[in-house]
């Protein structure tokens, strides 16, 4: 027994039929919907990678605070901040570009290893602690070009997010 009725079939067959119009679409029709679907590609294509980097670095900015919470217990417990992430369980960590994260003493360390604000003054006075950003270069100083895109601990743990964003 057919679940469909004679007449909804003879329908269908006779849709099947070429009826002397082609059915379908052109290659000029397929052409010009692949150029739309490219255009649409390349517009939406910058907006995707902006996102994802924003997500990446709010990730990297979460990962240094968690970070920065041990280290900080670290050095209540220890009177002292640690000599390296070795000492906090967290060495090898990565950021989200694939790379070690960058921790500096500044209360054993000299201060002209210090991560600098545009004054060339240190943005911390406990320790360091940043993400080399997507591009993996660096300088002390934050307004240089190779530090915009790093993640960065500031101002004692006030501020955790782009270099870019930190003013003093």
């Amino acid at each position: 027994m057919s679940l469909l009725s004679p007449v909804v079939l003879f329908s269908i067959r006779r849709g099947l039929r070429c009826t002397g119009r082609q059915r379908g679409l052109s290659l000029i029709e397929s052409m010009l919907v692949l150029c739309l679907l490219g255009v649409l590609l390349a517009l939406a294509m910058p907006l995707w990678q902006k996102q994802r980097e924003r997500a990446l670095q709010r990730q990297a900015a979460q990962e240094i605070g968690a970070m920065s919470a041990v280290i900080s217990q670290y050095r209540l417990d220890n009177q002292g901040a640690p000599a390296s992430l070795a000492a906090v369980g967290m060495a090898g960590r990565l950021d989200p570009w694939g790379r070690s994260y960058v921790y500096y003493n500044l209360e054993t360390g000299k201060s002209s290893g210090a991560r600098k604000n545009r004054s060339l003054t240190p943005v911390n006075n406990d320790f360091d602690l940043y993400s080399l950003g997507p591009d993996g270069a660096s300088a002390l100083a934050l307004t240089t070009q190779s530090s915009q895109d790093d993640v960065v601990r500031a101002n004692n743990g006030r501020f955790i997010g782009p270099a870019s964003t930190f003013t003093d």
